[in-house]
């Protein structure tokens, strides 16, 4: 029989900020895709896609600083092979900025030369941040702009409205919500959103989503586990007794000594976010999509 679902979350203002960017893609000269470079897949949104349309398009591989370069570049790859411009940045230290500028104004120069043959006068080139909640459009657009132009917060689903940044003289971007798809049949990707922060920590099995990231790295990456929390070999057998032996090395006990596996839960997501586990890929370029009801998927998962 199949677990139970992860998460199943899609927001009322999530659905509202959908029918927004229909309307402000329309507006737009350029669309820049944002995804988290650790779970490009899985930070995808299918209805973005769609909204694209045939509008110019960027995929940018943010937080490419807590993702594995190997990963990345296999990535980057794959977006490439597809006909797609794409490029790893990190949003936080403006790495890749520069080159993204570049790209815009290379995307939009027949755009612009249109204008010109019109008789056109030349305005701002117009572009859009698009991506799923907390993957860093506003760290981006603060970053571009060289000040905190826009909110932000390590918070799924902070930025609400629409908001328009002068960026030089010549170009003009977009920020919206992030905007999560209707339904995450993906129980795995929905897994690795709640990992990664793009969903909200009241609505997801933790117990669930804690058990995948120790069994991913169980599986591909087991001295990761082992160098940060010290583990020995008798205690990497399975995920409860890794858990356990965190929770008490890390003092996660209540009386009698027993270990709180809730809190030690924590401590292991909140090293994930922080990048003190290194620097991890969970997507992988040739990995097969996982459901619910499959039941192979539900037992390994």
């Amino acid at each position: 029989m199949a677990d139970s679902p992860v998460v199943h979350w899609f927001p009322g203002h999530m659905a509202k900020a959908t029918r927004m960017i229909t309307e402000y893609i329309k507006k737009v000269d350029v669309v820049i895709e944002l995804l988290d470079a650790r779970i490009p897949r899985s930070s995808a949104n299918p209805v973005i896609i769609e909204l694209i349309g045939q509008k110019p398009h960027i995929v940018l591989l943010n937080k490419a600083d807590l993702a594995d370069p190997k990963a990345t570049k296999e990535w980057t790859e794959f977006f490439m092979n597809k006909g797609i411009t794409v490029l790893s940045i990190d949003s936080k230290s403006g790495k890749g900025n520069k080159k993204l500028l570049s790209i815009v104004e290379r995307l939009s120069k027949p755009i612009i030369d249109r204008w010109m043959a019109k008789g056109i006068r030349s305005r701002s080139v117009r572009t859009i941040i698009l991506g799923i909640p907390n993957v860093g459009k506003s760290t981006l657009i603060n970053s571009l702009a060289g000040s905190a132009a826009t909110r932000t917060a390590n918070k799924a689903g902070h930025t609400r409205g629409q908001q328009w940044v002068k960026i030089g003289k010549n170009l003009e971007l977009l920020d919206t919500p992030g905007v999560l798809w209707p339904k995450l049949e993906d129980q795995r990707a929905a897994a690795r959103l709640a990992m990664t922060g793009a969903i909200s920590d009241d609505v997801y099995d933790l117990e669930h989503v804690i058990k995948q990231l120790i069994t991913h790295l169980l599986t591909n990456e087991p001295q990761i586990l082992v160098e940060r929390y010290k583990l020995k070999e008798t205690e990497m057998t399975d995920v409860a007794t890794i858990i356990e032996s965190i929770g008490r090395r890390r003092g996660c006990l209540v009386s009698g000594g027993i270990v709180d596996f809730d809190k030690a839960r924590r401590i292991i997501l909140q090293d994930y976010r922080n990048g003190k586990l290194g620097v991890i890929t969970l997507d992988k370029v040739d990995e097969e999509p996982y459901y619910a009801d499959d039941n192979e998927g539900s037992r390994n998962g």
